[in-house]
């Protein structure tokens, strides 16, 4: 058996909720889903021990006691090396999983520029429309960001991809911004 790296200490929360009402377990595995912990098994969830995810943790145990249920929060660091090895591939994946919809999302983004390009749509409740959507993915990429403490090999490419959608918002930008003060639909 090889050594514990002792560099990533986990936080282990171990949440029993009663059965009814749903909403109250609900809320709890919401408010953990939000914050990217990494579900172990039934009322058993971690994230590593940084400050990233206290408040998160710290609002999932208020939810837990505001509706009656149980709240245990553990240290652990693995037993061997390869324990925190597989604690940091499992925790790595889950953020590959939410990098993977990110990108889905910008891709949505640019088909649906794209499409209002195509169609000569360059109205500004559309460009408003265009730039709430891709301030959600200015957030979603901070709130990604701040989790992904171990840098899944999508980041890189979810950075790159954010930027292409600023480009092409900018782009759409334009091109309403031409067609309002030519008078026209489509820009010159």
């Amino acid at each position: 058996m090889t050594e514990p790296d002792d560099s990533v200490r986990w936080l282990i929360l171990v949440i029993k909720l009663p059965a009814e009402p749903s909403r109250h377990r609900v809320a709890v595995w919401r408010e953990l889903r939000r914050i990217g912990a990494l579900s172990l098994g039934q009322g058993i969830w971690a994230v590593p021990e940084v400050p990233v995810f206290a408040d998160g943790v710290r609002r999932a145990l208020e939810l837990t006691d505001g509706a009656g249920g149980q709240g245990i929060t553990l240290q652990a660091a693995g037993r061997s090396a390869d324990d925190a090895a597989r604690f940091r591939e499992l925790f790595t994946a889950a953020r590959s999983a939410d990098w993977a919809e990110f990108l889905s999302d910008c891709a949505k983004f640019g088909a649906e520029i794209a499409k209002e390009i195509r169609i000569g749509k360059f109205t500004l409740a559309e460009l408003e429309e265009e730039e709430q959507s891709l301030e959600r993915l200015r957030r979603w990429h901070r709130d990604l960001t701040a989790r992904d403490v171990f840098g899944a090999p999508e980041a890189a490419e979810a950075a790159a991809r954010l930027r292409q959608c600023t480009a092409e918002c900018e782009d759409y930008a334009e091109r309403v911004f031409a067609a309002l003060h030519t008078g026209s639909e489509e820009p010159s």
